[in-house]
């Protein structure tokens, strides 16, 4: 039976295939200042907390695929995401960024200053409902769909409110993707698997409701991903 590795970023069997796909699609084409960011991330206590690299540059190369102006990201930490797609949107693309704090994110400000995107980031500090309703607000009755690619990593147990106004937010055709949502590979083991803790058997049994109403969701095409921790991509359709 699978080991429960709540520390993992990835679900495939072994570090060593995790390390062979970074060191030979992921870091050779590393932005320098992604790297420096990914380099602060790594040394910092809550580390557990940044998304991986390869992930990042599959959102990044996807973000080109759909030709995407506009992004929003509800959890930013120390920024290595935003930046992955600050750079990859075009140069009057604009990603609103949402976290509660704003020290984890001055973390990386500078290195997203230094690669000269910082013009498109609009950063809001706040809980991740509250801003996206401010965002639904400000764009009027019905949302406005204002917002080609959408990245949710925050607070996991409030993914279903995320996912309602994301998709008023969201344009048809557009891309809403979750993180973490096979929980270290939780979502198919026993509850009371051992080395799990009280909040891992919480958020495992939120993320199995969860998954369940997205594949049930006829608004989007929906595909989970067993790559990373689990990451779930959503393409609008209504």
């Amino acid at each position: 039976m699978a080991t429960y590795r709540p520390d993992s970023h990835t679900l495939l069997k072994a570090d060593s295939i995790v390390e062979y796909v970074q060191e030979t699609t992921v870091y050779p084409r590393e932005h320098e200042c992604l790297r420096e960011i990914r380099n602060i991330t790594q040394k910092h206590p809550l580390s557990f907390m940044g998304s991986s690299p390869e992930q990042i540059q599959f959102f990044s190369l996807l973000l080109k695929m759909i030709g995407a102006r506009n992004a929003v990201e509800v959890g930013v930490f120390t920024g290595y995401s935003l930046l992955a797609t600050a750079l990859a949107l075009p140069d009057d693309g604009r990603v609103v960024a949402i976290d509660v704090s704003r020290d984890y994110y001055e973390l990386g400000r500078p290195a997203i200053e230094k690669a000269g995107v910082a013009h498109k980031v609009d950063f809001r500090q706040g809980d991740g409902l509250a801003v996206l309703d401010q965002l639904l607000a400000e764009a009027g009755d019905g949302g406005g769909k204002l917002f080609d690619f959408a990245y949710a990593d925050a607070n996991k147990e409030q993914y279903h409110g995320y996912h309602e106004r994301l998709l008023r937010l969201v344009r048809v055709g557009g891309v809403v993707a979750y993180d973490n949502t096979l929980w270290g590979g939780s979502v198919a083991m026993p509850r009371d698997t051992p080395g799990s803790s009280a909040y891992d058997r919480v958020v495992r049994d939120y993320m199995l409701g969860f998954n369940a109403m997205v594949a049930a969701d006829d608004r989007v095409e929906a595909c989970l991903l067993p790559a990373a921790d689990g990451v779930t991509l959503c393409r609008r359709i209504k």
